[in-house]
């Protein structure tokens, strides 16, 4: 008998999984010598079979990879986590914060679009919706107090659509450096990262209302640390240096420029 017709109904082939998923065996079996998916067996041919929680714990793995988590991230979000109930409730907030933020991104380029279409000069100041301050509201006014939000807020609309139109494209081409660098794998402690560091730091000291701004050398390291903790911990602000991965080398670069 072959080990096709000898496995139960609740098993699948490596082959199978693989279709079913669009990945490949050898993503799968890298999967198993890394430790985060263990088949529910292996065949005397070698094949691998997977069964129902372990087609649960490929489509988690699957997911957290397309938000731009590395596979040794990956790996701790999966262990962190014994009730899987819990861990696809987290798996849910996550699709959902990345769910809203491609929604925002799809009317910004819907609106240039009709715009251009109408022959129209397409409104910069809604063009990067995506990279909008005010989604973070609450957790300004949480960690630093609503007058360090109202500040920065004041500050902000103060600005002529130029103005505003100039900022956002400086916060893109910022965060384009840091994604870049990140995926060529380069030091957080390399001069360019450290010259970048320096720049995203100015910027942070360039907004009033923030600790960055109040000239106290330990509040704004405080401040610093704290954002560059946030930038990894909060999948809103990871998706502006490529997710997770990303982020943390964005982290390390500002801690190691910090001190």
């Amino acid at each position: 008998m072959s080990e096709t017709s000898s496995r139960t109904p609740a098993e699948w082939p490596i082959t199978a999984v693989a279709a079913m998923t669009g990945t490949t065996s050898r993503t799968l079996r890298h999967y198993g010598d890394l430790g985060i998916l263990t088949p529910a067996r292996i065949g005397e041919n070698g094949y691998r079979y997977y069964d129902g929680a372990g087609l649960v714990r490929l489509q988690r793995i699957l997911v957290l990879r397309q938000l731009g988590l590395s596979l040794p991230r990956i790996a701790e979000v999966l262990d962190r986590h014994t009730d899987i109930e819990t861990a696809l409730e987290e798996q849910i907030e996550r699709l959902g914060a990345e769910q809203d933020r491609l929604a925002r991104q799809r009317e910004s380029v819907r609106r240039t679009l009709a715009a251009i279409r109408a022959g129209e000069e397409p409104d910069m100041t809604e063009m990067f919706d995506g990279f909008d301050h005010t989604q973070y509201k609450d957790e300004v006014e949480r960690r630093w107090g609503a007058d360090a939000y109202a500040r920065s807020t004041a500050w902000w609309e103060s600005k002529t659509p130029a103005e505003k139109q100039q900022l956002k494209r400086e916060q893109i081409e910022r965060n384009e450096a840091w994604v870049e660098l990140a995926r060529a794998d380069a030091s957080p402690t390399a001069p360019e990262a450290q010259a970048l560091a320096a720049a995203h730091v100015d910027w942070l000291r360039s907004v009033p209302g923030t600790p960055a701004a109040s000239g106290d050398p330990e509040a704004l390291r405080a401040y610093v640390l704290g954002l560059a903790a946030m930038y990894v911990a909060d999948e809103r602000f990871a998706a502006n240096y490529g997710g997770t991965a990303g982020a943390e080398f964005v982290r390390a670069a500002l801690e190691h420029y910090i001190g």
